[in-house]
């Protein structure tokens, strides 16, 4: 008889954890030995100050009740929480059930890249604060899994967490889910440059339109459109398409990036973006920046190109070497589609992730036996 594990998820909403969350619930479902219990921390509007207006509170808030919630159905054998946003104010959860906190940056990280998410740092006696309260967290947790190498260094460097603590486990895509039915060829048509982005400016939308007009300009790359699927306007010109209602996963999105001769993300702050693995999973090259962990996805001049974030001469010059040559981007685009079935294959890390969790539910057992 196949020994069984309830277990907890407890997945923030916001930004590219959503898409995260819904790749994980679909590869969870396929473990027999797991009983799962969801819990999806939303933002909620309020008329209470601090609740309204801080989301580590209001998900903190919501994580402590969902898991007491799980908990009075039946003793979970362990907790898995994403980001550690949801565990910072829940941490007798955390000591009380097994647990693994899941992050893609660490707080000081994304500290650093503040200014790109409208988010700015407090005083300085708030800021020791909230340091404490994360590390305590992550010392409380029996294990973490970080997305890149990137956050691990953070963890070790920032919050004294031992190296031995902490997997890397990127989140990854339904690589299957995201081939192209047909290989990639040269063709005769348009080369098109596909943006996924929900913010334009600070996912670099706006270079690239910069970028593109030049581009546009000269007569060897007239023939030339971008695609952009946003979710900001953009006023008509030629050559541009906008695509404000598109769904992560969709059969629609999907198409696009088939159709698609190129990928570009030219980022300001981002710390791992998914939609990177569904480029590469769609066997497109992409362009990107020097920002966070996202070398660890795109090897410069091998799955795609690089630039200094901001760099519109860079980013230009780069866009015009690969739609010039169209081998090239095929070079790259199989070498990027062979990476993310190797390292960023959803179904692949979620069975690692689902072991780690089993393993940890289990030495708590063995501990109260």
């Amino acid at each position: 008889m196949l020994a069984m594990y309830r277990i907890g998820f407890i997945v923030e909403q916001v930004l590219g954890h959503v898409t995260h969350g819904q790749n994980l619930r679909a590869n969870v479902a396929d473990d027999v030995t797991i009983e799962a219990f969801w819990g999806l921390p939303a933002w909620q509007s309020s008329r209470i100050p601090l609740y309204k207006s801080n989301w580590t509170v209001q998900a903190g808030m919501q994580t402590r009740k969902l898991v007491a919630g799980m908990q009075r159905q039946a003793p979970l054998d362990a907790l898995f929480f994403h980001t550690q946003v949801t565990a910072v104010l829940a941490t007798n959860w955390v000591k009380k059930i097994p647990s693994i906190i899941s992050l893609d940056a660490t707080p000081k990280q994304y500290d650093e890249l503040g200014e790109y998410y409208a988010h700015g740092s407090g005083p300085a006696w708030l800021e020791q604060v909230k340091w404490k309260l994360n590390r305590n967290a992550f010392h409380a947790a029996k294990h973490i899994v970080t997305w890149s190498d990137w956050a691990k260094q953070g963890l070790i460097d920032e919050y004294e967490v031992p190296a031995e603590k902490i997997t890397v486990i990127p989140p990854g895509v339904n690589a299957p889910a995201w081939a192209r039915p047909e290989p990639r060829r040269r063709h005769d048509g348009p080369v098109k440059i596909l943006f996924v982005g929900g913010g334009l400016e600070r996912k670099g939308g706006l270079l690239l339109l910069d970028a593109f007009r030049r581009l546009r300009q000269k007569q060897e790359t007239a023939d030339l459109e971008l695609h952009l699927v946003t979710k900001d306007t953009v006023p008509a010109e030629p050559g541009v398409f906008v695509y404000n209602d598109l769904q992560p996963n969709s059969v629609a999105l999907k198409q696009l990036y088939h159709d698609s001769d190129l990928f570009c993300l030219p980022t300001y702050g981002d710390c791992l973006p998914m939609v990177l693995s569904e480029a590469a999973a769609a066997g497109l090259t992409a362009v990107s920046t020097r920002v966070a962990a996202i070398p660890e996805i795109i090897h410069d001049g091998k799955t795609g190109r690089l630039i200094p974030a901001g760099d519109a001469d860079a980013l230009t010059a780069v866009l015009a070497q690969l739609i010039a040559n169209p081998d090239l981007r095929l070079q790259q685009g199989e070498r990027a589609r062979q990476l993310v079935r190797q390292m960023f294959d959803a179904q692949t890390n979620a069975a690692r992730l689902l072991a780690l969790l089993k393993q940890t539910a289990a030495a708590g057992r063995n501990r109260h036996e």
